[in-house]
């Protein structure tokens, strides 16, 4: 297990603009060739909006993109002319396939936090999908079988317990609170990079969320 702590992310963003943007792999000039990926997973980025604030219309080809809302709403306009809002409780996912351009933006009432995490697809090309999952329960992993991978999310009460998925790569992300995972103390924004995991569990200390990717070999 490979703990990743939330303070040794790369920071970017724009703060002057009301971005404000931590990565946990390399990404952009924070180029670093021993952190390129783990499994499927190529980014895994937490960004902070402003009001008002986002990112303007950008290209995205051959990646599966899947966002998570923290707090707030996101609102997502992509070339294809769709426009949804996203909302904490809502898995997202873009397969940008061949090509797609988007939009991402705080347009709603508060700042906003979301994860946005970047998985390779198996195969590259294809036509661009998009598709919203309106409030995921625990019980309801999310497949996203064009990387290999499924996404399990889930919620803890104070000294609630579950299993990390046994599986060739499985990269746990705190979203909030604090668990306890194989003798290691994780908190928000922490991730653990797990290889051939087997009979392992995560025990929270205080109310907590988590998101834990699990996925074939590469």
């Amino acid at each position: 297990m490979d703990v990743r702590r939330a303070h040794r992310r790369y920071q970017g963003g724009d703060p002057a603009a009301g971005i404000e943007t931590w990565h946990a792999f390399s990404f952009g000039p924070h180029y670093d060739p021993d952190n390129l990926r783990f499994g499927a997973v190529i980014a895994c980025n937490e960004e902070r909006l402003a009001l008002g604030a986002g990112f303007d219309e950008h290209p995205h080809s051959h990646t599966e993109i899947v966002t998570w809302v923290v707090e707030g709403e996101l609102t997502h306009r992509d070339s294809t002319g769709r426009e949804t809002v996203i909302r904490p409780g809502d898995v997202q996912r873009l397969s940008a396939a061949s090509g797609i351009r988007h939009v991402e933006r705080n347009a709603g009432p508060a700042p906003l936090t979301f994860l946005q995490m970047w998985l390779a697809p198996l195969q590259p090309g294809g036509e661009p999908s998009y598709e919203v999952v309106r409030g995921i329960a625990d019980s309801t992993p999310y497949a996203l079988p064009e990387a290999g991978a499924m996404l399990h999310v889930r919620r803890l009460a104070a000294g609630g317990r579950t299993a990390v998925p046994d599986a060739a790569y499985a990269y746990v992300h705190v979203v909030r609170g604090t668990v306890r995972l194989d003798g290691e103390d994780l908190g928000p924004g922490d991730a653990a990079r797990l290889t051939d995991a087997e009979g392992v569990d995560a025990t929270a200390a205080t109310e907590a969320e988590l998101l834990m990717w699990e996925m074939t070999a590469r």
